[in-house]
């Protein structure tokens, strides 16, 4: 992380805590901001990966609008953040839509199926708002991830349509194209992807207003090649005479947060534990999903260092585990650790499984180091998702 968390006092905060650095945040924002200047290309942010409506501020003049997943991030992000509203979901009910399309500028349908049932829908929604426009997801069949979980071109995928199953009747009224192949990575599997669609729609391509590249791009990792990016699109957009749109969700929010959490007990079975105040199933759901472990700020491999715990979450899921770390010193009860980037898909992706408290939230500057708590979850928020 380029934001040096050590210098944060993880005792003046409650815990668990997640803790975003808004000058992390913005640093990120003016990176995607270059690179959509430079390339002609209009970036979205993902609010799925990182909703932080608190900070949407600082996304005026850096991003040129949002993506959303349904009805309630559409209406999020009408609210609260600026430029475009970009929405596509899987399949969308009839009552969400007809909102939608009051607040939509764009709307990518997953389905042929769909866009024909909803077509009449959608040209009446246009005759009144006419900038509004739609798109298809179409599916490239071409496979970069290593996870199968996170790739959308693994074979059976329902996300997204292969060339095979579209007509080009199907485009009357469409004006855009979205897909959406990666998974943090690089630059080179995005080339290789356009390639894959090129080969597949290129015959539809000239044909349209706008192609969206959808999201996975680590743009602001370090090692990113930035200038490879640019340069495709300006190749891309010259060729196809058409508007490309990214939608980074990762790389608004990497590197610009932790969660904070407490040591509520240290025990033996067959080896040492430590029970912590947060959950890897409720709080980072990511880490069981991918899975992947999430790093501890001063912590090493089991058994790299003198004393090694099995570190475990609150709830009674016996796999709600975070892994095998080990420590300097030995831990104690009421000591702070840090997960490190933690940002992104932790927040949008919690549950409150056993009546599991959620992480307050709170909203780290680091160049004056101001700190102020944005948020505090009790008992009622989760009484009041139940019923």
């Amino acid at each position: 992380m380029l934001t040096d968390f050590g210098r944060l006092d993880l005792y003046q905060l409650p815990s668990p805590c997640w803790v975003v650095d808004e000058v992390a945040v913005q640093r990120n924002l003016d990176i995607l901001h270059e690179v959509g200047a430079k390339s002609g290309a209009k970036v979205l942010a993902a609010l799925k990966a990182f909703s932080m409506f608190e900070l949407a501020p600082l996304y005026k003049n850096r991003v040129w609008g949002t993506c959303s997943s349904g009805l309630h991030e559409a209406l999020l992000a009408k609210e609260f953040y600026p430029g475009e509203v970009h929405v596509f979901s899987a399949a969308y009910s009839q009552a969400d839509l007809e909102k939608i399309l009051e607040i939509a500028d764009h709307v990518v349908f997953n389905s042929v199926q769909q866009w024909r049932r909803f077509k009449p829908l959608c040209q009446a929604a246009q005759a009144r708002r006419t900038h509004l426009s739609f798109g298809l997801r179409v599916n490239p069949e071409h496979s970069e991830g290593d996870v199968p979980l996170y790739d959308p071109c693994a074979p059976g995928s329902r996300l997204g349509i292969p060339r095979s199953q579209l007509q080009i009747e199907d485009f009357e009224g469409i004006s855009g194209l979205h897909f959406h192949t990666l998974c943090e990575h690089p630059f080179e599997p995005l080339a290789r992807t356009v390639a894959a669609l090129e080969e597949r729609f290129g015959d539809i391509l000239s044909g349209l207003n706008w192609v969206n590249f959808g999201g996975g791009h680590h743009i602001t990792a370090e090692g990113y090649d930035r200038d490879g990016l640019i340069a495709l699109i300006q190749s891309f957009s010259a060729k196809y005479q058409v508007q490309v749109y990214l939608e980074p969700g990762e790389a608004v929010a990497i590197g610009t947060g932790v969660l904070v959490s407490e040591v509520l007990d240290v025990t033996y079975t067959d080896r040492p534990q430590a029970i912590l105040d947060t959950s890897a199933t409720c709080h980072m759901p990511d880490t069981l999903e991918m899975p992947y472990r999430a790093l501890i700020s001063g912590a090493g491999e089991a058994n790299e260092l003198s004393y090694t715990y099995r570190l475990g979450g609150l709830t009674c899921l016996a796999g709600d585990v975070m892994g095998d770390y080990s420590f300097a010193a030995p831990l104690d009860v009421g000591q702070r650790l840090m997960f490190e980037d933690m940002s992104h898909y932790t927040m949008v992706k919690t549950s409150t499984f056993n009546g599991t408290k959620l992480p307050a939230i709170a909203v780290w500057n680091s160049d004056t180091n101001a700190v102020r708590i944005v948020r505090r979850f009790e008992y009622h928020d989760f009484r009041d998702r139940l019923s």
